[in-house]
């Protein structure tokens, strides 16, 4: 088993057993409000993502947090590598995302999966220099996760996505492995 434990929050490669407990939180609009896909409507959905994406990724967690549920997850978490352009391969960074179910706002779980995975991914890939993040402006909350988690603020990238139709403006946050220790 792929696990790194922060306080309590331990980070563990998905299972098809995990569906129902990615359901929970995928099929919440509150949730999904600043991920690119529209919220889940039936278990199935998260069974095929789970098949289709999760498994094959190169590292996607599941975010688990002592005592509850014994391992079922409340969130999940992936770094995805660059993609090489024009055949180069010289890229060193990745980028993070993350969701956890609303039950579970407020209480640093995102925090401690970010940091977990942070630090998990400098130790696993030695090629990697930087991680990124990016976070909608309209989303105070996931900016302040990753300033928690040690990331840094750099600026705000106008129109950098479309989520759901619409370009959105993203704050970017970058962590170096010279930093792989939280402020």
């Amino acid at each position: 088993m792929d696990a790194a434990a922060v306080a309590g929050i331990t980070l563990r490669e998905f299972t098809e057993d995990d569906a129902e407990a990615l359901f929970v939180w995928a099929s919440d609009p509150r949730v999904v409000r600043f991920q690119r896909r529209e919220a889940y409507s039936h278990v199935d959905e998260a069974r095929r993502y789970i098949v289709d994406k999760i498994l094959p990724h190169p590292w996607y967690r599941a975010i688990c947090v002592s005592g509850s549920n014994d391992d079922r997850p409340v969130g999940s978490i992936s770094v995805n590598p660059a993609a090489e352009n024009d055949g180069c391969c010289c890229c060193c960074r990745a980028s993070v995302g993350y969701r956890v179910a609303q039950a579970y706002w407020g209480r640093g779980v995102a925090t401690g999966a970010v940091r977990a995975a942070a630090e998990a991914v400098f130790a696993e890939w030695p090629w990697l220099e930087r991680l990124e993040a990016v976070a909608d402006v309209e989303n105070p909350a996931s900016q302040r996760v990753l300033e928690k988690a040690g990331f840094v603020r750099e600026g705000v990238l106008r129109r950098y996505v479309l989520l759901k139709g619409r370009p959105r403006d993203m704050v970017m946050f970058s962590r170096v492995r010279e930093e792989t220790t939280p402020r």
